[in-house]
């Protein structure tokens, strides 16, 4: 007997939002913009009736199942970005030098952390909204991903090296996540 739960996934899309599904792409509309992702893989289908989403894997590999669950995560960050943005919530911590933090153009730039002379730089991706005040960081944007790529970019940029970690636990760190 073949288990249905994981032939027909169905996902409802929430009145406020608009969904496309033009050949591989899937178009996600709603108050805080439009995303647009490429979802191209044979062993998964991605279908729209009567307002609902289908992800059906096509067959029966364990791995088909699996990505169509991915692709389902995905559509619900999507439909879920666009409806309210995602914002994560960082704090710089410092004990030995003052670190000064600010926003120019794509970039945060971290200025006397650890004492250094030269400034250190962290990429902000399209799309994302970065807001500084003193030691609290806010990140926020529709694209989850972007969203947590961008925090990693600036925790890696305030990796404490060559020096003992538990003496200099200077640096940004992740405190709260928003959904």
């Amino acid at each position: 007997m073949k288990d249905v739960s994981r032939e027909y996934r169905e996902m409802e899309i929430p009145e406020n939002i608009q969904v496309r599904i033009e050949d591989d792409r899937v178009i996600t509309k709603g108050k805080q913009g439009e995303l647009v992702r490429v979802f191209s893989h044979p062993g998964v289908k991605i279908e729209m009736k009567d307002g609902k989403i289908f992800v059906r894997p096509t067959g029966n590999k364990k791995e088909n199942i699996a990505l169509a669950g991915t692709y389902r995560a995905h559509l619900r960050n999507m439909m879920k970005g666009v409806d309210e943005k995602f914002t994560y919530h960082m704090k710089t911590v410092y004990a030995h030098f003052p670190v000064k933090m600010g926003v120019k153009g794509n970039k945060v730039v971290i200025s006397n952390f650890l004492g250094e002379r030269s400034d250190r730089h962290a990429k902000i991706l399209d799309g994302i909204e970065v807001k500084i005040s003193k030691d609290e960081i806010t990140i926020s944007g529709m694209n989850i991903e972007k969203v947590g790529q961008t925090c990693a970019n600036i925790e890696r940029a305030t990796k404490v090296k060559k020096k003992d970690k538990r003496v200099f636990q200077d640096g940004a760190y992740l405190v709260k996540r928003i959904r």
